[in-house]
């Protein structure tokens, strides 16, 4: 079971051989070939107070690309652009880095097998690393994430990885992601830091998304949005893909090819007993047995008597008479 979306991709990859990306511009529903349609969302002076730094050279390059990317993938509303246009400004520093700067540092390094990061990336060959670093303006990575994003555009990414740079596939790829991941819904409900969180895995360089988003909806507000402006014409065609039912969100790196994490087992929370304390009564002395001595008592009682004898004594011996003193003649 089978379900249309509006994503543009290549359905011949013999065609793809033949032409190249310019393949993908052709408009198919359902395996039908339909009359091509232009559509025009961003206009140039937008794109340019949008993204300030963008030379005009690049501008005329990468608009067209960015317009049908954006059209094939839902992304037609002002709030939509806006949040679409302000990450991918972010993320390749205003379309200044298609694909990544290789050293290679020591973090790239671990894209390279045997190693965990690479298991995860599904680089499985020596010099999987380089060969799918990342590219893209949101510059999707590894083995594993070319193979899938290429497999729904239709296009051999695997074997020509130098393509996901490219102005038709990389904005592919970069709508992919957004489609995939529900984030036109979030951008409808203006949760941007949620949008950021789904892109980046955090929340790092939001200071300067939200400027650029702030920035996009003033331009557009001011300037005028003109949504899925759709004429007939020969330049800027786009067409609906049929993507396989259960495709699930896409990523733009680190899952790999590895079979999934196993489910973590929430532990068992083990309260330490408590060990009953003991109330240890302090002992009292043994009681003395029979009565107690009076030692004070007997002493005093021995005393007294003494003592009354000896100031009896002193009462009963008759005084002593003082000699008499001789009268001076």
């Amino acid at each position: 079971m089978r379900r249309s979306v509006s994503l543009i991709a290549l359905t011949d990859p013999g065609a793809v051989a033949e032409v190249g990306i310019q393949a993908a511009h052709q408009l198919w529903s359902d395996a039908r070939r339909v009359e091509p349609l232009e559509c025009t969302m961003l206009t140039d002076p937008q794109l340019q107070q949008i993204m300030p730094n963008l030379a005009q050279a690049k501008r005329a390059l990468y608009l067209p690309a960015l317009n049908q990317a954006m059209a094939a993938c839902g992304v037609n509303t002002l709030l939509r652009t806006a949040a679409f246009a302000a990450q991918l400004a972010h993320e390749s520093g205003e379309f200044r880095w298609m694909e990544e700067i290789w050293g290679p540092t020591a973090a790239q390094l671990g894209y390279e097998p045997p190693s965990a990061k690479a298991a995860r990336l599904g680089n499985t060959q020596p010099g999987d690393g380089k060969r799918f670093k990342g590219r893209g303006p949101i510059q999707i990575t590894g083995r594993f994430n070319y193979k899938k994003y290429g497999d729904l555009l239709g296009a051999d990414l695997t074997t020509s990885p130098e393509r996901a740079a490219a102005p038709d596939v990389a904005f592919l790829t970069a709508g992919l992601f957004w489609k995939t991941n529900g984030l036109n819904e979030l951008a409808d409900g203006q949760q941007f830091v949620t949008i950021t969180r789904r892109i980046n895995g955090g929340e790092n360089g939001l200071a300067d998304r939200q400027n650029y988003y702030e920035r996009a909806k003033a331009v557009l507000g001011a300037t005028g949005f003109v949504a899925d402006a759709v004429t007939r014409g020969a330049a800027g065609r786009a067409r609906s893909i049929i993507i396989p039912e259960g495709t699930g969100a896409l990523a733009r790196g680190n899952e790999g090819d590895a079979p999934p994490a196993a489910k973590k087992v929430p532990a068992k929370k083990v309260s330490a007993k408590k060990v009953p304390v003991k109330k240890v009564r302090a002992k009292r002395a043994p009681a003395a047995k029979g009565p107690a001595k009076k030692v004070a008592p007997a002493k005093v009682a021995a005393k007294k008597p003494a003592a009354k004898k000896a100031v009896a004594a002193r009462k009963a011996a008759p005084a002593k008479k003082a000699p008499a003193r001789k009268k001076p003649g």
